[in-house]
């Protein structure tokens, strides 16, 4: 059982997954900087935050609470890298290393959570 949130391979996956959001979006345009690029790293940001503060938490019901609230995050992210494709803001490879990361680490979050409701 893991003894910190930094123990768990969902949080380390995803906190790799911030990392590539916020080197990837140095490279926007300077008028995207408190637009899209801000949107963007806040959501990221708060994937690892909320797997972090539900971990803290006691009962099954706040815990799955935080989770949901990265999962929703996660899933701002991803439209937020289809929008920057889309502007010609990122290349294809970069997007679809991406996408591929954030579907494994909503995979990660939703087994996690499955596991959760079935402890007893």
């Amino acid at each position: 059982m893991a003894q910190s949130f930094e123990h768990l391979q969902v949080w380390q996956k995803a906190h790799q997954y911030v990392l590539g959001i916020y080197r990837l979006t140095k490279q926007y345009p300077k008028e995207e900087v408190f637009a899209l690029v801000n949107q963007m790293r806040r959501a990221a940001a708060s994937i690892t935050a909320n797997i972090a503060e539900g971990f803290i938490r006691v009962s099954k019901k706040d815990k799955l609470h935080f989770y949901n609230i990265a999962q929703g995050s996660l899933e701002e992210t991803r439209n937020f890298l289809l929008l920057s494709k889309d502007l010609g803001y990122i290349a294809e490879s970069d997007y679809s290393d991406l996408k591929r990361d954030a579907a494994e680490i909503s995979r990660m979050l939703r087994a996690y959570c499955q596991n959760i409701v079935n402890d007893a």
